[in-house]
C-alpha cells in the first residue's frame, strides 16, 4: 500500500509540475499588461515592471516563481496591491466550500432516491422519468438553471433572495443551482449500477429466501452499486468546493469562482496563476485519495498497480 501511494504521489507532483509550467508560459502569451497601462506613463511602466520582477528575462522569472511555488508562495497579486494571492484564496474559500458541500450533499441524496426508483421501478413511468430529468440536468449548463430559478423563486415569487450573501437563505439558491448536475451524474450511475446489481445470482438468491424489499435494497443492491460513486464524487466535490465560475457571478456570491473570473478581467496574472495551481492541486489530490480508496474497497486495483 505505501509503496503504491508513493508511487502516486510522484506521479501528481509530476503532473502538477507540468501544469504550472504550461500555465505560467501560456500567461505570458497574454495580450496587454497587468498594470492599467493607459493610465501609466511609460517611466511608470517600467517602474511597475522592475517593482514585480517583469523586466528580467522569462526564464528567470520562470525559475522564481517555480522557486517560490514549492516553498507555497503563489506571489502577491497585481490588482489588490500587496496583498499574496494566497491570502485572497483563502478568504474566499469558505464561501465556496460551503455552498459546495451543500450542493454536494443535496445533490447526492437526491440523485440516489431518483436512481434507486428507476431501477427499482424499470420500465415504467417511474423509470422513465427519473431517466428524462437526468438527461436533463445533465444537458443544461447549471447557470441555466441559476438563472430560472433566481427567476422564479427569486423574482416572481420571492421566496428567497435573488442575488448576495448576507445570511444562509442567500445560499439556498445557488446551492440548488449546483446541485442539478450532481443530481443528474449520481442518478444515472446508480440506475445502471442497481440494474446491474438486480441480475445477479446472490440478488435472486436472497429474494428466494423471501427477505423484504427494503432490506433487499438497502443490505445487497444498494450497498454494492455505490462503489462506482466513488469515481465520480471526487472531482465533482473539487469543482463545486472550488466553486462554480458562473453560478458565482450570476448570484454575486464572493466566492473563489467569481474572484477568479474577476482576476481574468483585470489581467492579474498572479492571482489566474495561483487560482489555476490551486484548483490543479485539489483536483489531484482529489485523485489520489479516490484511487486510495479504490484500493480499500478493491483489493485488485493495487495489484493491478503494482503491476505498472
Amino acid at each position: 500500500m505505501i509503496g503504491f501511494i508513493a508511487r502516486r504521489v510522484v506521479l501528481m507532483l509530476i503532473t502538477l509540475f507540468i501544469i504550472v509550467s504550461a500555465t505560467w508560459f501560456l500567461m505570458q502569451l497574454l495580450p496587454g499588461s497587468p498594470f492599467n497601462a493607459e493610465k501609466l506613463s511609460a517611466e511608470q511602466e517600467a517602474i511597475m515592471n522592475e517593482r514585480y520582477g517583469l523586466d528580467e528575462p522569462l526564464l528567470v522569472q520562470y525559475g522564481r516563481y517555480m522557486l517560490n511555488v514549492a516553498h507555497g508562495d503563489l506571489g502577491v497579486s497585481f490588482y489588490y496591491e500587496n496583498q499574496p494571492v494566497s491570502d485572497i484564496i483563502a478568504s474566499r474559500l469558505p464561501v465556496s466550500t460551503f455552498l459546495g458541500a451543500q450542493a454536494i450533499i443535496f445533490g447526492t441524496a437526491a440523485g440516489l432516491l431518483l436512481g434507486a426508483v428507476g431501477a427499482m421501478r424499470h420500465n415504467t413511468w417511474a423509470d422513465s422519468g427519473s431517466v428524462i430529468l437526468a438527461v436533463l440536468g445533465k444537458s443544461f449548463p447549471n447557470f441555466v438553471f441559476a438563472a430560472i430559478l433566481q427567476y422564479l423563486l427569486g423574482f416572481k415569487l420571492q421566496w428567497l433572495p435573488q442575488a448576495g450573501f448576507d445570511s444562509y437563505v442567500f445560499s439556498i439558491l445557488p446551492s440548488l443551482a449546483l446541485s442539478v448536475f450532481v443530481i443528474a451524474i449520481v442518478a444515472r450511475f446508480i440506475r445502471s449500477e442497481m440494474l446491474e446489481v438486480l441480475g445477479q445470482d446472490y440478488v435472486t438468491l436472497a429474494k428466494s429466501k423471501g427477505i423484504s424489499q427494503s432490506t433487499l435494497v438497502i443490505r445487497h443492491v444498494l450497498k454494492n452499486s455505490l462503489i462506482p460513486i466513488i469515481t465520480i464524487l471526487g472531482p465533482l466535490i473539487v469543482s463545486l468546493v472550488t466553486g462554480s465560475l458562473v453560478v458565482e457571478q450570476i448570484f454575486a456570491i464572493p466566492g473563489i469562482g467569481n474572484q477568479f473570473v474577476n482576476s481574468i478581467f483585470e489581467n492579474d496574472y498572479s492571482m489566474i496563476l495561483g487560482t489555476t495551481i490551486f484548483f490543479a492541486a485539489l483536483f489531484i489530490v482529489s485523485i489520489l485519495i479516490q484511487d486510495i480508496l479504490y484500493t480499500i474497497v478493491d483489493p485488485r486495483m493495487r495489484l493491478a498497480g503494482a503491476k505498472e
